[in-house]
């Protein structure tokens, strides 16, 4: 496929980039509402995910068919890498006791992490439910760490999930699944074996109608087996957002000076070093730094304080990265996203002014009589509701094809009144033919479409 989709599903991450750097718009969406984000999350590509964030893409869109973000995705096909990259915005780079016990500057942004993280998809369920089911340990303990509400209950008047019920928690959900894991980490963190859905149904009695008999010395109300104690999760990564941020305003593609005082990276051999480790200030290149908080997966029973990843030069803990003084600023800016649908793109230029003779060849290929519905392969508009505006050049006003042919080059009045009647048939049949955003978009209900705006301005 040869959009941004398509590379997203297939974790060509070089492409994504190239596609970005180019004007594609990074939070584009498919005919379902799913944005590029959602594709690689739900494929597991943690580098496209990456390289979406650092162009600022949108992770808290949700799609049209059942309300769910990127981060149920990640959750429901367990990626724990893709789901830390997703929160990465919301979780600042503190330690982790000042992550569960937030002071009142981080407040807000924990508030906002919580918020995030406990996002309803359609049914009431959240990422938890659907870490759950399907028996993904790592997902269930990342995201308990980053505050998701284990105690939360699907909707009461229905949920995709008929067979357990609706008003299930996620401990029903991970009785379905049948990981005995799940139940132990939701119980140790406090989850309650007598919570009753809608149906009338206990934790124990979904896992016996499903068939899971291993649950049911752990999931019996009166069970007297010790609980284990679980340590907080490999993937915190608690430097992420520091350095995802260096990332964003210096760019990725910094390499060496000539200058014999540039440091180079003692990892990567090739790039300057751009950031440096608080603490032990041992000095890095933003590729390097920022592959090895996405790629982190150290135990929390090591010397090091949670969340924080090993520094490779000393193995001190790192919480935090710093930009050098000395390092350039690249900022990622947003690209304008490429609309091959907009007349601009059929309009050519006029190459000089001074150039008032043009061959009659030079005319025949001018595509300003093509319609505009054959560049229109995706989407004209993300809401059908947005009218396209006709011409959107920036410089000035768009050239008036009437006028180009009136020159020196004379023409007979028959051939002239039927140019011109053909231009007016296919200009009339331009405006008249509806976009391919309504072809696509038609079949979504206002509803849907009125609760994603809201969600999105939000």
């Amino acid at each position: 496929m040869g959009n941004s989709f398509g590379c997203s599903a297939s974790g060509e991450r070089l492409i994504v980039a190239l596609l970005l750097e180019n004007g594609a718009d990074v939070n584009s969406r498919n005919y379902c509402g799913q944005t590029a984000l959602m594709q690689a999350c739900r494929y597991g590509h943690w580098e496209v995910v990456q390289t979406l964030l650092l162009f600022r893409c949108n992770v808290t869109r949700a799609d049209y068919l059942s309300g769910r973000t990127a981060l149920h995705f990640a959750a429901f096909n367990g990626h724990v890498r893709c789901l830390r990259l997703v929160v990465a915005d919301f979780v600042p780079s503190t330690s982790f006791e000042s992550l569960n016990s937030p002071t009142i500057s981080d407040r807000t942004k924990s508030n906002a992490l919580s918020k995030f993280v406990n996002k309803a998809a359609d049914g009431g369920i959240t990422a938890l439910h659907m870490a759950a089911l399907n028996g993904y340990f790592d997902c269930v303990q990342l995201l308990l760490d980053l505050h998701a509400n284990v105690s939360a209950v699907t909707f009461h008047y229905g949920t995709s999930m008929d067979l357990i019920g609706a008003g299930s928690t996620p401990l029903h959900y991970a009785a379905c699944g049948g990981n005995l894991k799940c139940c132990q980490l939701l119980l140790a963190r406090g989850a309650n074996r007598l919570s009753l859905n809608c149906n009338g149904w206990l934790p124990l009695d979904v896992a016996r109608m499903w068939g899971r008999h291993w649950l049911e010395p752990v999931l019996t109300p009166n069970s007297d087996l010790t609980i284990p104690v679980f340590p907080p999760s490999n993937y915190l990564s608690l430097p992420l957002l520091s350095v995802l941020n260096i990332a964003r305003e210096c760019g990725l593609q910094l390499s060496a000076t000539s200058s014999d005082d540039a440091d180079i990276c003692a990892v990567c051999l090739e790039r300057a070093c751009t950031v440096a480790a608080e603490g032990c200030a041992h000095e890095l290149c933003v590729r390097c730094a920022l592959y090895l908080c996405s790629t982190s997966n150290i135990p929390s029973e090591s010397s090091i304080p949670p969340g924080s990843i090993p520094c490779p030069l000393c193995r001190h803990g790192i919480v935090s990265f710093v930009k050098l003084p000395g390092s350039s600023a690249k900022e990622i800016k947003l690209p304008l996203s490429l609309s091959l649908c907009t007349p601009c793109m059929l309009h050519p230029r006029e190459q000089d002014t001074s150039e008032t003779v043009h061959s009659p060849d030079m005319r025949k290929n001018r595509v300003a009589s093509v319609s505009s519905d054959i560049f229109c392969p995706v989407t004209c508009s993300p809401f059908p509701s947005v009218a396209i505006p006709l011409c959107t050049c920036s410089e000035g006003s768009c050239p008036n094809f009437d006028s180009r042919e009136s020159g020196p080059l004379q023409e007979s009045p028959c051939r002239s009144q039927s140019v011109l009647t053909q231009q007016e048939t296919t200009e009339g049949m331009r405006l008249g033919k509806t976009t391919c955003s309504g072809m696509f978009w038609g079949r979504r209900s206002c509803s849907r479409e009125n609760q994603c705006n809201a969600e999105i301005n939000a």
